[in-house]
């Protein structure tokens, strides 16, 4: 079939099944001379372990070739399911964040809602303590009640003012000066 392996003079042949070892003839061999059997066998059996380490050579070499490859496919595989996670990492990331911050409004909704309804009934009970002052201190202080009638040319005026416990009467007719 063809050379599979040559090394110095000695070049190995494979036909069918049969393993055929030649060397080149020098000068000194004489065409007469044959080898013997013995020596057949053991040209034969050298160059059966000489293919068998070849071709055991080429299997390993096939083999740490196909291991690098898978090793490579591997490793670019394994990087993309990373990228892969990663952003599927920060996409939960990000709606956590969102859901924070919508939590984080509604909750300053509620508190602010609260405080104004506190802040509101405080209103509501100074204005009731406020009426209640004034109220007292117009007691303590006086205050005017009062009714006027007017006829014709004169105005009839009547005032009570109390002082506390005192009340004083003022009744009065002013005549207004208007010209027929």
């Amino acid at each position: 079939m063809g050379c599979l392996y040559s090394k110095g003079n000695v070049r190995f042949n494979v036909s069918e099944d049969t393993y055929i070892t030649t060397e080149p003839e020098t000068e000194t061999e004489t065409p007469s001379s044959q080898p013997s059997p013995l020596h057949q066998v053991k040209k034969i059996l050298s160059a059966r372990k000489i293919q068998a380490w070849w071709r055991g050579t080429l299997v390993r070499r096939t083999l740490l070739r196909a291991a690098l490859s898978a090793w490579i496919i591997q490793c670019w595989w394994r990087k993309i399911l990373a990228e892969r996670q990663e952003s599927k990492r920060l996409v939960i990331l990000q709606w956590m964040v969102l859901e924070t911050n919508a939590c984080v409004l509604i909750q300053s909704w509620v508190r602010m809602l609260k405080v104004r309804h506190y802040y509101l009934r405080l209103c509501c009970a100074a204005r009731v303590i406020q009426t209640s002052w004034r109220w007292h201190n117009c007691r303590t202080r006086g205050f005017f009640q009062g009714s006027y009638e007017l006829e014709g040319h004169k105005l009839h005026l009547q005032l009570d003012i109390f002082l506390g416990s005192q009340v004083c009467r003022i009744s009065d007719c002013i005549s207004l000066p208007i010209k027929n």
